[in-house]
């Protein structure tokens, strides 16, 4: 009998040569992979931004210095996340040896306990176990971890609702992602903490405009004339202001806006002959008054 134990605590060890190595190598994998996945959902984030904030500039909604404060002040951020997330997090990796050595220990109580109560090999029924179902080879899409890095944004600001510009990113965010009506509430909150932006105002008036089906009028140009209250220069308000009176219908109006954001932009630009386009169209129709 002593003979047999000896022989099942031989087996039990060398089952744990081959169990706790590959245990403790997954889990710092896992970790590294996990981090991988946080900085490149923090990328994608900062990477539609950007792309937003060129498309604001080519159509003249902000100015060249409005364009590159808001590129350098992205930038920033995406230092800072990306350099942090780099960070070794000494916790998980404990957690992981604990979970281990929980193994380690588990194992030889549960062949004994088995053992104890499946003793002869005629009891058991036969059933196989299921196995873990294969993870999928490729990871997450682009767009799912953009969406879950957003998500993480949002819980983090219930614990911390002063932060104007994680409020900032996340109505950004949520725009870039078509989420309007987020976007909107998230603008709420920014230009609430930073009240004197009108750029903030602007960007929060065409988030209400997209949740409301497209149109200026109401609440969206409420925010507009905010936006121009605290800088009447803004070249993205005057650009919206320009859009509400063309909807209104009211030509006039809209030309004398968007000759003030003509004045802005470097003549013969991509963007200046846009503008000069709607102002052509407006006069058009509004000869036809």
């Amino acid at each position: 009998m002593i003979l047999f134990w000896v022989i099942c605590a031989a087996f039990i060890l060398i089952a744990l040569l081959f169990v706790l190595p590959p245990a403790l190598q997954h889990s710092a994998e896992g970790d590294r992979q996990t981090e991988d996945a946080r900085r490149q959902a923090n990328i994608a984030v900062y990477r539609d931004q950007l792309s937003e904030l060129e498309s604001d500039l080519r159509n003249g909604i902000v100015s060249q210095e409005q364009y590159e404060s808001d590129r350098d002040e992205i930038e920033r951020r995406l230092l800072e996340d990306t350099k942090s997330s780099g960070q070794k997090n000494p916790v998980t990796s404990a957690s992981a040896r604990s979970i281990a050595y929980a193994l380690g220990i588990a194992i030889p109580i549960a062949a004994i306990v088995f053992y104890s109560f499946v003793g002869n090999p005629k009891s058991i029924t036969g059933e196989v176990v299921g196995t873990p179902s294969e993870s999928s080879a490729s990871g997450e899409r682009t767009q799912a971890q953009i969406e879950a890095n957003v998500a993480a944004l949002a819980e983090r600001l219930k614990s911390n609702p002063s932060d104007a510009q994680g409020w900032t990113m996340l109505a950004r965010s949520y725009s870039s992602m078509e989420k309007f009506a987020e976007s909107a509430g998230a603008y709420a909150k920014a230009t609430e903490l930073t009240p004197n932006d009108a750029n903030l105002w602007a960007e929060y008036a065409f988030a209400t405009a997209m949740a409301n089906g497209r149109s200026l009028e109401g609440r969206p140009m409420e925010l507009i004339q905010q936006a121009l209250k605290v800088d009447p220069k803004n070249a993205k308000a005057l650009q919206l202001a320009g859009s509400a009176a063309f909807q209104a219908k009211d030509y006039k109006k809209a030309i004398d806006y968007w000759q003030r954001v003509l004045k802005q932009v470097p003549p013969g630009s991509e963007v200046a002959q846009t503008i000069q386009e709607r102002i052509d169209e407006a006069k058009t129709l509004a000869g036809q008054k």
